[in-house]
């Protein structure tokens, strides 16, 4: 079994471990926001697209910004955090170190020792949208849920 199989299968296997209902669709492989926007607009789509952002964090670690598509990284907010410089990770080193493709980074399902920042006003979507490691695949969930998957997970995560 490839990567992306193993990273989607985490995906629906902790939906449903966790009870959480969700949408699945498949559609042309979805690597960029213009072709998010016409899936999107091709199948009905209502919900709030996630961005899902992969960090280095200086000098050493990697971490995860989960935000809606439009949002821009809260480098600041990581920094106060952590008390380290961030910076988005080039999409060799990426797929390295997540299996996932460029374009197509899925949130949940990362090695234990990546930290997980979220951008709390994703809890208030009433569904949101994302990639789990298929670009050919997308899962919808209600955000009110969000909080309850990450603190499933072992990965440390921080709301922002």
């Amino acid at each position: 079994m490839d990567k992306l199989e193993k990273i989607y299968r985490f995906n629906t296997e902790l939906l449903n471990q966790l009870d959480i209902p969700f949408n699945e669709w498949t559609h042309e492989p979805i690597l960029d926001f213009e072709t998010d926007v016409k899936v999107a607009r091709e199948l009905g789509w209502t919900g709030t697209h996630s961005k899902s952002l992969f960090l280095k964090l200086k000098p050493s670690g990697y971490a995860l910004y989960i935000t809606d598509k439009d949002s821009r990284l809260d480098s600041k907010a990581i920094k106060q955090i952590t008390g380290k410089r961030v910076s988005i990770v080039g999409n060799d080193e990426m797929t390295e170190q997540t299996g996932c493709v460029p374009g197509a980074v899925c949130p949940f399902g990362l090695p234990d020792d990546i930290t997980i920042f979220v951008d709390s006003r994703l809890y208030q979507h009433d569904e949101i949208l994302y990639t789990p490691g298929h670009p050919e695949r997308t899962i919808g969930f209600t955000g009110s849920e969000l909080s309850r998957i990450l603190s499933s997970l072992p990965n440390p995560y921080y709301e922002i």
